[in-house]
Protein backbone atom coordinates (compact mmCIF):
# COMPACT_ATOMS: atom_id res chain seq x y z
CA UNK A 1 0.00 0.00 0.00
CA UNK A 2 1.60 3.42 -0.99
CA UNK A 3 2.67 5.45 1.60
CA UNK A 4 1.25 8.71 0.17
CA UNK A 5 -2.44 7.17 -0.57
CA UNK A 6 -4.24 9.99 1.74
CA UNK A 7 -3.26 12.66 -1.13
CA UNK A 8 -4.67 12.44 -4.75
CA UNK A 9 -1.99 11.78 -6.55
CA UNK A 10 -2.83 14.04 -10.06
CA UNK A 11 -2.79 16.95 -7.71
CA UNK A 12 0.15 16.53 -5.70
CA UNK A 13 1.91 16.24 -9.45
CA UNK A 14 0.44 19.55 -9.52
CA UNK A 15 1.87 21.28 -6.52
CA UNK A 16 -1.88 21.02 -5.09
CA UNK A 17 -2.58 19.23 -1.88
CA UNK A 18 -6.11 17.32 -1.94
CA UNK A 19 -7.21 14.74 0.03
CA UNK A 20 -7.98 11.18 -1.86
CA UNK A 21 -11.33 9.45 -2.10
CA UNK A 22 -10.59 6.73 -4.00
CA UNK A 23 -7.63 4.33 -5.07
CA UNK A 24 -6.82 3.11 -8.23
CA UNK A 25 -4.27 0.20 -8.51
CA UNK A 26 -4.07 -0.03 -11.59
CA UNK A 27 -2.54 3.42 -11.73
CA UNK A 28 -1.23 2.89 -8.17
CA UNK A 29 -2.22 6.92 -6.82
CA UNK A 30 -5.43 7.87 -4.68
CA UNK A 31 -7.69 10.59 -6.62
CA UNK A 32 -9.82 13.50 -4.91
CA UNK A 33 -12.98 13.51 -6.46
CA UNK A 34 -12.18 15.83 -8.98
CA UNK A 35 -9.82 13.70 -10.87
CA UNK A 36 -11.67 10.72 -10.37
CA UNK A 37 -14.40 12.31 -12.47
CA UNK A 38 -11.71 12.96 -15.43
CA UNK A 39 -9.80 9.54 -14.29
CA UNK A 40 -13.46 7.48 -14.94
CA UNK A 41 -14.46 9.21 -18.30
CA UNK A 42 -10.73 8.58 -19.62
CA UNK A 43 -9.99 6.82 -22.61
CA UNK A 44 -7.00 5.49 -21.23
CA UNK A 45 -8.13 5.17 -17.52
CA UNK A 46 -12.11 4.57 -17.46
CA UNK A 47 -11.90 0.93 -17.35
CA UNK A 48 -9.92 0.95 -14.28
CA UNK A 49 -11.54 -0.53 -10.96
CA UNK A 50 -11.16 2.07 -8.35
CA UNK A 51 -11.89 1.77 -4.47
CA UNK A 52 -12.67 3.82 -1.85
CA UNK A 53 -9.88 4.64 0.09
CA UNK A 54 -12.18 3.75 3.59
CA UNK A 55 -11.86 0.09 2.00
CA UNK A 56 -8.63 0.38 0.54
CA UNK A 57 -6.97 1.46 4.37
CA UNK A 58 -8.52 -2.18 5.39
CA UNK A 59 -6.09 -4.08 3.05
CA UNK A 60 -3.32 -5.52 4.99
CA UNK A 61 -0.46 -3.07 5.09
CA UNK A 62 2.29 -5.52 4.08
CA UNK A 63 0.99 -5.81 0.64
CA UNK A 64 3.80 -4.84 -1.44
CA UNK A 65 3.67 -4.17 -5.17
CA UNK A 66 6.97 -3.59 -6.20
CA UNK A 67 10.60 -5.35 -5.27
CA UNK A 68 11.96 -4.99 -1.60
CA UNK A 69 15.44 -5.30 -2.91
CA UNK A 70 14.95 -2.98 -6.22
CA UNK A 71 12.17 -1.13 -5.75
CA UNK A 72 10.37 -1.61 -9.22
CA UNK A 73 7.38 -2.91 -10.24
CA UNK A 74 7.03 -6.68 -10.66
CA UNK A 75 6.61 -7.63 -13.83
CA UNK A 76 7.44 -11.08 -14.01
CA UNK A 77 6.59 -14.41 -12.05
CA UNK A 78 9.34 -17.46 -11.60
CA UNK A 79 7.24 -20.34 -11.40
CA UNK A 80 9.76 -22.27 -10.03
CA UNK A 81 11.45 -20.26 -7.04
CA UNK A 82 7.68 -19.34 -6.73
CA UNK A 83 8.09 -15.50 -6.25
CA UNK A 84 7.10 -12.47 -8.43
CA UNK A 85 10.07 -10.76 -10.06
CA UNK A 86 11.21 -6.88 -11.18
CA UNK A 87 13.06 -6.89 -14.46
CA UNK A 88 16.62 -6.56 -12.22
CA UNK A 89 15.79 -9.71 -10.94
CA UNK A 90 16.07 -11.24 -13.86
CA UNK A 91 19.52 -12.24 -13.69
CA UNK A 92 19.24 -14.27 -10.46
CA UNK A 93 16.19 -16.27 -12.70
CA UNK A 94 17.96 -17.63 -15.65
CA UNK A 95 15.53 -20.23 -16.49
CA UNK A 96 13.35 -18.48 -18.56
CA UNK A 97 11.15 -21.31 -19.39
CA UNK A 98 9.86 -20.63 -16.07
CA UNK A 99 9.25 -17.20 -16.27
CA UNK A 100 5.83 -15.47 -16.71
CA UNK A 101 4.40 -12.36 -16.94
CA UNK A 102 3.04 -11.03 -14.04
CA UNK A 103 -0.33 -10.10 -15.65
CA UNK A 104 -0.52 -13.56 -16.84
CA UNK A 105 -0.10 -15.03 -13.45
CA UNK A 106 -2.39 -13.14 -12.29
CA UNK A 107 -5.05 -13.16 -14.08
CA UNK A 108 -8.58 -14.71 -12.94
CA UNK A 109 -6.53 -15.23 -9.55
CA UNK A 110 -9.43 -14.78 -7.20
CA UNK A 111 -11.11 -17.01 -9.22
CA UNK A 112 -8.09 -20.15 -9.07
CA UNK A 113 -7.78 -23.04 -6.84
CA UNK A 114 -5.40 -21.88 -4.83
CA UNK A 115 -7.36 -18.80 -3.74
CA UNK A 116 -10.01 -21.20 -3.04
CA UNK A 117 -8.14 -23.71 -1.21
CA UNK A 118 -6.54 -20.93 0.99
CA UNK A 119 -10.08 -19.64 1.81
CA UNK A 120 -11.02 -22.89 2.67
CA UNK A 121 -7.52 -23.81 4.84
CA UNK A 122 -8.30 -21.04 6.84
CA UNK A 123 -11.41 -21.78 7.75
CA UNK A 124 -10.50 -25.44 7.90
CA UNK A 125 -7.70 -24.42 10.83
CA UNK A 126 -10.32 -22.36 12.54
CA UNK A 127 -12.31 -25.12 13.19
CA UNK A 128 -9.53 -27.66 13.95
CA UNK A 129 -8.42 -24.99 16.70
CA UNK A 130 -11.93 -25.28 17.90
CA UNK A 131 -12.05 -28.51 18.26
CA UNK A 132 -9.21 -28.92 19.93
CA UNK A 133 -9.97 -26.31 22.12
CA UNK A 134 -13.39 -27.78 23.04
CA UNK A 135 -12.10 -31.11 23.49
CA UNK A 136 -9.41 -29.51 26.46
CA UNK A 137 -12.14 -27.89 28.23
CA UNK A 138 -13.74 -31.14 28.47
CA UNK A 139 -10.69 -32.47 29.71
CA UNK A 140 -10.47 -29.72 32.11
CA UNK A 141 -13.90 -30.67 33.14
CA UNK A 142 -13.67 -34.66 33.49
CA UNK A 143 -10.57 -33.67 35.69
CA UNK A 144 -12.67 -31.40 37.95
CA UNK A 145 -15.11 -34.01 38.43
CA UNK A 146 -12.76 -36.51 38.81
CA UNK A 147 -10.92 -34.56 41.53
CA UNK A 148 -14.01 -34.24 43.62
CA UNK A 149 -14.73 -37.50 42.93
CA UNK A 150 -11.36 -38.42 44.80
CA UNK A 151 -11.51 -35.69 47.75
CA UNK A 152 -14.74 -37.49 48.75
CA UNK A 153 -13.40 -40.88 48.30
CA UNK A 154 -10.22 -40.08 50.70
CA UNK A 155 -12.06 -38.31 53.10
CA UNK A 156 -14.63 -40.90 53.69
CA UNK A 157 -11.87 -43.38 53.74
CA UNK A 158 -10.29 -41.23 56.40
CA UNK A 159 -13.65 -41.22 58.73
CA UNK A 160 -13.46 -44.51 59.59
CA UNK A 161 -9.32 -44.38 60.75
CA UNK A 162 -8.33 -42.91 63.78
CA UNK A 163 -6.05 -39.61 63.99
CA UNK A 164 -2.73 -41.29 63.35
CA UNK A 165 -3.15 -41.02 59.58
CA UNK A 166 -3.83 -37.41 59.84
CA UNK A 167 -0.57 -36.12 58.76
CA UNK A 168 -0.55 -39.34 55.96
CA UNK A 169 -3.71 -37.99 54.58
CA UNK A 170 -3.00 -34.14 54.86
CA UNK A 171 0.36 -35.71 52.35
CA UNK A 172 -1.54 -37.19 49.99
CA UNK A 173 -4.16 -34.35 49.69
CA UNK A 174 -1.46 -32.22 48.73
CA UNK A 175 0.31 -34.81 46.12
CA UNK A 176 -3.19 -34.75 44.40
CA UNK A 177 -3.57 -31.23 44.19
CA UNK A 178 -0.53 -30.28 42.85
CA UNK A 179 -0.50 -33.41 39.96
CA UNK A 180 -4.07 -32.42 39.20
CA UNK A 181 -2.54 -28.26 39.03
CA UNK A 182 -0.07 -29.70 37.29
CA UNK A 183 -1.90 -31.24 34.70
CA UNK A 184 -4.84 -28.70 34.07
CA UNK A 185 -1.34 -26.36 33.98
CA UNK A 186 -0.63 -27.93 30.96
CA UNK A 187 -3.85 -27.89 29.45
CA UNK A 188 -4.29 -23.89 30.04
CA UNK A 189 -1.16 -23.36 28.68
CA UNK A 190 -2.10 -25.07 25.22
CA UNK A 191 -5.52 -23.31 25.71
CA UNK A 192 -4.55 -19.80 25.97
CA UNK A 193 -1.87 -20.70 22.61
CA UNK A 194 -4.72 -21.97 20.38
CA UNK A 195 -7.00 -19.05 21.26
CA UNK A 196 -4.30 -16.87 20.46
CA UNK A 197 -3.63 -18.89 17.19
CA UNK A 198 -7.65 -18.57 16.69
CA UNK A 199 -7.71 -14.95 17.19
CA UNK A 200 -4.16 -14.58 14.75
CA UNK A 201 -6.55 -16.67 11.81
CA UNK A 202 -9.70 -14.30 12.87
CA UNK A 203 -7.11 -11.69 11.27
CA UNK A 204 -5.87 -13.64 8.28
CA UNK A 205 -10.06 -13.94 7.42
CA UNK A 206 -10.71 -10.55 7.93
CA UNK A 207 -8.20 -9.19 5.89
CA UNK A 208 -8.64 -12.25 3.24
CA UNK A 209 -12.33 -11.19 3.12
CA UNK A 210 -11.42 -7.54 2.12
CA UNK A 211 -8.57 -8.30 -0.58
CA UNK A 212 -11.21 -10.72 -1.80
CA UNK A 213 -13.71 -7.91 -2.17
CA UNK A 214 -11.27 -4.62 -2.90
CA UNK A 215 -7.72 -5.98 -3.54
CA UNK A 216 -6.64 -5.58 -7.00
CA UNK A 217 -5.13 -8.88 -8.64
CA UNK A 218 -1.86 -8.25 -7.96
CA UNK A 219 -2.69 -7.00 -4.56
CA UNK A 220 -4.73 -10.28 -4.09
CA UNK A 221 -1.79 -12.57 -5.46
CA UNK A 222 1.16 -11.04 -3.06
CA UNK A 223 -1.43 -11.88 -0.40
CA UNK A 224 -1.97 -15.23 -1.29
CA UNK A 225 1.98 -15.94 -0.93
CA UNK A 226 2.06 -14.30 2.14
CA UNK A 227 -0.44 -15.97 3.58
CA UNK A 228 0.19 -19.08 2.62
CA UNK A 229 3.27 -18.89 4.02
CA UNK A 230 2.10 -18.02 7.60
CA UNK A 231 -0.36 -20.44 7.45
CA UNK A 232 2.67 -23.62 6.87
CA UNK A 233 3.57 -22.42 10.03
CA UNK A 234 0.08 -23.13 11.67
CA UNK A 235 -0.57 -26.39 9.89
CA UNK A 236 2.94 -27.03 10.88
CA UNK A 237 1.99 -26.22 14.61
CA UNK A 238 -1.47 -28.10 14.46
CA UNK A 239 0.35 -31.56 12.90
CA UNK A 240 2.72 -31.51 15.60
CA UNK A 241 -0.21 -31.22 18.04
CA UNK A 242 -1.32 -34.23 16.84
CA UNK A 243 1.90 -36.40 16.64
CA UNK A 244 2.81 -35.54 20.17
CA UNK A 245 1.17 -36.40 23.77
CA UNK A 246 -0.04 -33.13 24.13
CA UNK A 247 -3.70 -34.27 23.15
CA UNK A 248 -3.85 -37.04 25.38
CA UNK A 249 -6.56 -37.88 27.37
CA UNK A 250 -4.97 -36.94 30.81
CA UNK A 251 -6.67 -38.42 33.91
CA UNK A 252 -6.34 -39.14 37.50
CA UNK A 253 -7.62 -41.57 39.61
CA UNK A 254 -7.29 -42.96 43.16
CA UNK A 255 -5.87 -46.39 44.62
CA UNK A 256 -6.25 -46.90 48.59
CA UNK A 257 -3.60 -48.17 50.44
CA UNK A 258 -4.81 -51.93 51.38
CA UNK A 259 -3.05 -51.76 54.67
CA UNK A 260 -5.04 -48.99 55.82
CA UNK A 261 -7.59 -51.61 56.77
CA UNK A 262 -4.77 -52.82 59.53
CA UNK A 263 -3.99 -49.67 60.81
CA UNK A 264 -0.45 -49.80 61.59
CA UNK A 265 2.29 -48.14 62.81
CA UNK A 266 4.22 -49.26 59.36
CA UNK A 267 1.30 -47.33 57.05
CA UNK A 268 3.64 -44.98 55.30
CA UNK A 269 1.39 -43.51 52.53
CA UNK A 270 -2.78 -42.70 52.74
CA UNK A 271 -3.32 -43.50 48.93
CA UNK A 272 -1.80 -43.09 45.42
CA UNK A 273 -2.47 -40.31 42.71
CA UNK A 274 -2.09 -41.82 39.16
CA UNK A 275 -2.05 -40.08 35.79
CA UNK A 276 -3.49 -41.57 32.73
CA UNK A 277 -2.82 -40.47 29.31
CA UNK A 278 -4.98 -41.58 26.67
CA UNK A 279 -4.97 -40.35 22.87
CA UNK A 280 -8.13 -38.27 21.79
CA UNK A 281 -10.56 -39.76 19.80
CA UNK A 282 -10.92 -37.36 16.88
CA UNK A 283 -9.09 -36.37 14.15
CA UNK A 284 -8.65 -33.02 12.43
CA UNK A 285 -9.38 -31.98 9.33
CA UNK A 286 -6.29 -32.23 6.28
CA UNK A 287 -7.64 -30.78 2.86
CA UNK A 288 -3.74 -31.54 1.56
CA UNK A 289 -4.42 -34.99 2.79
CA UNK A 290 -7.60 -35.40 0.42
CA UNK A 291 -5.26 -33.34 -2.24
CA UNK A 292 -2.26 -36.23 -1.83
CA UNK A 293 -4.82 -38.53 -3.11
CA UNK A 294 -5.82 -36.66 -6.00
CA UNK A 295 -2.43 -36.92 -7.09
CA UNK A 296 -2.04 -40.23 -6.62
CA UNK A 297 -4.84 -40.75 -9.12
CA UNK A 298 -3.35 -38.41 -11.46
CA UNK A 299 0.39 -38.25 -10.77
CA UNK A 300 2.64 -35.44 -12.55
CA UNK A 301 -0.67 -33.34 -12.79
CA UNK A 302 -1.55 -29.88 -12.27
CA UNK A 303 -4.80 -30.19 -10.57
CA UNK A 304 -5.54 -26.83 -11.10
CA UNK A 305 -5.38 -27.49 -15.26
CA UNK A 306 -7.04 -30.72 -16.11
CA UNK A 307 -7.74 -30.85 -19.02
CA UNK A 308 -9.93 -33.48 -20.95
CA UNK A 309 -8.00 -34.93 -24.13
CA UNK A 310 -10.29 -37.11 -26.90
CA UNK A 311 -8.18 -40.39 -27.11
CA UNK A 312 -10.65 -42.21 -29.68
CA UNK A 313 -13.70 -41.67 -31.56
CA UNK A 314 -15.90 -44.83 -31.48
CA UNK A 315 -19.83 -44.46 -33.59
CA UNK A 316 -22.29 -47.48 -33.16
CA UNK A 317 -25.90 -47.80 -34.91
CA UNK A 318 -27.16 -46.64 -32.62
CA UNK A 319 -25.69 -44.29 -30.00
CA UNK A 320 -22.30 -42.63 -31.02
CA UNK A 321 -20.24 -41.67 -27.88
CA UNK A 322 -17.12 -40.02 -27.16
CA UNK A 323 -14.29 -41.48 -25.22
CA UNK A 324 -12.04 -39.12 -22.90
CA UNK A 325 -9.32 -39.36 -20.85
CA UNK A 326 -7.58 -36.94 -18.51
Amino acid sequence: MASNCGLCGVCDNRQITKPSEVWCSECDEGLCTDCQEHHSVSKVTKHHATVSMVEYKKLPMEILQVCKKHNEKYEFFCRKHDCPCCKKCLKSHKDYKCLTGINEAIKNVKASNAFYEIEQSLLELVENIKQISTNRDDNLSSLETKKKEIKVDIKQTRTKINHHLDKLQEDLMKELMAMEQKESNKIRQLLTTLRQKEQEIAKYQANFAYIKHYASELQTFLSMKHIQKDMAVEETFIQSLTKSDTLNQVNISYQINKSLQQITANVQRFGDINVRSDPCDFSIQKRKDRQAQIMVAFPNRNIDNLTLTLQKRIRSVKCPRLFYAS
